[in-house]
């Protein structure tokens, strides 16, 4: 895994986004088309932005998922993944198709829909971000599960978890966030070729250092991102320790 350091949260986003729009160039120069699963999450609101106004990318050849999505929020709802997604960047970029999960009825026959259309063709770009608790995706400590044998599943969401919500200001109170959720699993996340992983602010410094520095474990999700081929780590001056700034800060 590579760790890129940048002064500012804005400068971080604009390099993560440069970043995944040269590689997802790249990968149309060798393929017909390709497929990214996005996270969905204020820690990503700089990184697609560039790419919702990014005129180098032929979006039409990209197929787009989701991570994950909370169970039992109404349609409208925007805490909904999906809604976030549309707004920052689905509904602004002219994509192939975009493949939503539901959070509505069925849970568990909605994850056997979304792990087959998962399967359908290898995962080419992950954009995601890292929890306060170390989680990718929802595969919080208490679920998750570096070997699992299923794509997508159900999950209970751990209070540390629920809190983050509360404090990104997505929910006014910790007992209106919902307490279960379908996430792709970690092994799906970590099948993509290429993962930008976009972390900035105080508040995720503790799980940056575990997943940097820490064992390779559930109780943090996230480390096993350093066993990954190509995974690039994005950090602000706020979520890096400041020893970790040396040698790696770009302004």
């Amino acid at each position: 895994m590579h760790t890129h350091i940048f002064s500012t949260r804005e400068k971080m986003g604009q390099a993560a986004g440069s970043a995944v729009e040269e590689r997802i160039n790249a990968l149309l120069g060798e393929q017909d088309e390709l497929r990214m699963i996005f996270a969905a999450a204020p820690s990503q609101n700089e990184v697609l932005e560039y790419l919702a106004q990014s005129d180098q990318i032929d979006w039409s050849k990209v197929t787009a998922f989701h991570m994950d999505e909370y169970i039992g929020l109404l349609a409208d709802a925007p805490q909904r993944f999906a809604n976030f997604l549309r707004e920052k960047i689905f509904d602004r970029v002219q994509l192939k198709a975009i493949h939503l999960i539901n959070g509505d009825d069925n849970p568990e026959q909605e994850c056997r829909r979304y792990a087959d259309l998962l399967a359908e063709k290898p995962i080419d770009i992950v954009c995601l971000g890292i929890g306060e608790n170390g989680h990718i995706a929802f595969n919080d400590p208490p679920v998750a599960d570096f070997e699992d044998s299923q794509m997508v599943k159900v999950v209970e969401l751990d209070a540390r978890c629920r809190q983050q919500q509360v404090n990104d200001g997505c929910f006014a109170s910790l007992d209106i966030v919902p307490t279960q959720a379908i996430t792709l699993t970690i092994p799906t996340l970590m099948s993509g070729k290429y993962l930008c992983c976009v972390v900035p602010g105080p508040t995720k410094r503790e799980a940056v250092d575990s997943t940097l520095n820490g064992s390779i474990s559930t109780d943090c999700p996230a480390s096993i991102l350093r066993t990954h081929q190509d995974c690039q780590l994005y950090l602000d001056a706020e979520s890096a320790r400041t020893e970790e700034k040396e040698g790696f800060l770009k302004s």
